[in-house]
């Protein structure tokens, strides 16, 4: 993918002109470059919201699972280490970029380790991102056609409404949303032409929320809520070490880091990124704080991978059918905003990889074309092959989102090419590749430790 220089924005505060690498991926064209005219710069508002949507995707609905895992207390406390630490490593990112000069992510890693590091960029996000979207894909598939877990059949929206029927079948439901909702959402070219439909995604995200703490404050009221557990149940090693399954879960709710130099491109005043970010990162912790505490509260140990999946019992309170179907509608909704913020940085990294020296992507509609429908039809064959969202984060989780959110920015930041990092940037990243290995590793650990005792092999 060539990339030519940007030219000087007129009447742009404080924007600087940043040189582009050729090879490097994540990065957007401006709006000129892409043949579009009168841009002059996204908003702060926009950036927000587009960076909160990335940030919110599905992996607000596995929290509730972590906390049947970790309490209450040590859950929370967890979710709010890592917000603090998705902002230092984003931090870290942004200073290497300006003091490189790199206006991207793989451009960054070009910079620091070669050819080699910009590759591996390219291939982190495209594991990591195809794993979310397919995720997405499946809470979608869950939500209007229904899953089974552990011999209980939890019924979908459509099958609730019109029973059973081939037109509301998994497979069919999620062709048309793939057809009708993600394809046209896909074909934007400029990640600012989404900040509309990020603002609206945020917005049933609350709507989701609003909901989910109504339910569980009535139940309170009416003393139908047990006390739930505040710290991890903990009786033996295995116990122990299913702790550890929670981490990918956490690591891949707060990554966002692909899309951070997508966003800073566009904006109008490039001096408020780090407000941006803070603002996304503030935002995005309190909803996940309290849909973990709520959702925890209102299922307890009866809380699913998917908490969604829940959402079809009698709730005992009234209006308890329409509730149910409100809570999934919005969020089932709200992944369908979402897809084409994630998807964008996706498409672009792949173009990168497969065709780093061709003409620019914009300019090539059938391979933008191409490229676009071989992914989407990736996305969504593996949406109905993976049974279950816990797998699918187990995996990008424990892979590529901890590369991508500390591995890779702690290791630009021990290269040091441009001997701007102080010792405790060091030592903090020093902490994160550590934290990152070996958590990971012993939850990776973990989750074939049980998957070998769920399926022991019968010798004779």
């Amino acid at each position: 993918m060539t990339i030519g220089n940007n030219p000087p924005k007129k009447e742009r505060k404080s924007k600087r002109i940043k040189p582009v690498d050729e090879n490097a991926p994540l990065l957007p064209k401006r709006q000129e470059d892409v043949g579009f005219d009168e841009f002059n710069g996204a908003s702060f508002t926009g950036a927000v919201f587009n960076l909160s949507t990335t940030i919110v995707g599905a992996g607000i609905m596995a929290l509730p699972a972590t906390m049947k895992v970790l309490g209450l207390v040590l859950g929370v406390a967890l979710i709010i280490f890592m917000a603090f630490l998705t902002e230092a490593s984003i931090e870290l990112l942004l200073r290497f970029s300006r003091a490189g000069k790199s206006a991207s992510y793989g451009g960054l890693m070009g910079d620091a380790f070669g050819k080699t590091g910009r590759i591996l960029l390219q291939v982190a996000v495209l594991i990591n991102n195809i794993g979310v979207l397919i995720v997405y894909m499946i809470i979608i598939g869950d939500v209007l056609s229904g899953t089974s877990s552990s011999g209980a059949h939890h019924a979908g929206v459509l099958e609730g409404w019109f029973g059973e029927h081939w037109w509301n079948a998994r497979a069919f439901v999620l062709l048309i949303t793939t057809l009708f909702v993600f394809s046209p959402l896909a074909c934007f070219k400029r990640i600012d032409s989404l900040s509309y439909t990020s603002a609206l995604s945020v917005a049933l995200a609350v709507v989701f929320l609003v909901i989910t703490v109504g339910i569980t404050i009535v139940k309170l009221l009416n003393g139908s809520i047990a006390m739930p557990r505040l710290m991890p149940d903990v009786t033996d090693l295995t116990s122990f070490w299913k702790l550890f399954t929670t981490v990918p879960v956490l690591v891949t709710a707060f990554i966002c880091h692909y899309n951070v130099h997508s966003i800073d491109n566009e904006l109008e005043d490039s001096t408020q990124i780090k407000p941006v970010v803070r603002t996304a990162l503030a935002l995005c912790s309190s909803v996940y704080i309290m849909t973990s505490i709520f959702g925890f509260l209102l299922f307890g140990d009866a809380t699913l991978d998917d908490v969604l999946a829940n959402f079809d019992m009698d709730l005992r309170i009234p209006y308890s059918s329409l509730l149910n179907d409100a809570v999934r509608v919005s969020y089932a909704a709200h992944l369908m905003l979402v897809f084409p913020i994630v998807f964008f940085p996706l498409r672009l990294n792949l173009d990168g990889l497969l065709f780093p020296s061709a003409r620019p992507f914009h300019q090539a509609n059938m391979r933008f074309a191409l490229i676009t429908i071989g992914l989407i039809a990736t996305i969504f064959l593996g949406a109905n092959f993976i049974p279950s969202i816990w797998d699918a984060f187990q995996f990008t989780g424990a892979t590529a989102a901890v590369c991508l959110g500390f591995i890779f920015p702690a290791s630009l930041t021990l290269r040091d090419r441009h001997n701007i990092a102080t010792k405790r940037d060091k030592i903090l990243c020093v902490f994160m590749i550590v934290l990152a290995v070996f958590s990971n590793a012993v939850a990776i650990y973990s989750d074939a430790y049980a998957l070998i005792k769920r399926n022991p092999s019968h010798r004779e």
